[in-house]
């Protein structure tokens, strides 16, 4: 196995930088549609908005946990460019595969949340046709 260089984890920034911005923007997407679907539901209390703000929940704990193993994964890069400044190579291969392993946690989390997104608009788009068929 080749040695790991300082440059190794540091070439990871970036692309977990631009994941959690991406999270971040997924968070706050979320946040200002429950907002939204409190204040009508406080208006109506239809059990469409109800299955509504649970798909939602869902989506919003799975995105915490998806924010949390990317930052994990960033934190256990940084702690691996320290070890290896300290030439503990041994101790920094290993650390880096863990957040390595934290970020792919991470990324397959994004996967069941857009398999549940995906699923929450075909059920929108269910509700169209129903409502077209009767007309």
């Amino acid at each position: 196995m080749e040695e790991l260089t300082l440059t190794t984890p540091a070439l990871l920034f970036s692309a977990i930088s631009l994941i959690m911005l991406a999270y971040t923007n997924r968070f706050l997407a979320y946040a200002a549609v429950i907002r939204n679907l409190h204040d009508i539901y406080l208006e109506r209390k239809e059990e469409s908005l109800i299955r509504q703000i649970k798909n939602l929940k869902l989506r919003l704990n799975l995105t915490r946990w998806m924010q949390i193993f990317g930052i994990s994964s960033l934190l256990f890069c940084v702690l691996t460019m320290f070890l290896t400044y300290v030439h503990q190579h041994n101790m920094a291969v290993w650390i880096f595969g863990f957040a390595l392993i934290l970020l792919i946690i991470s990324l397959a989390l994004l996967i069941k949340e857009i398999q549940i997104s995906a699923q929450a608009l075909q059920y929108h788009i269910a509700d169209i046709e129903e409502h077209l068929e009767k007309n």
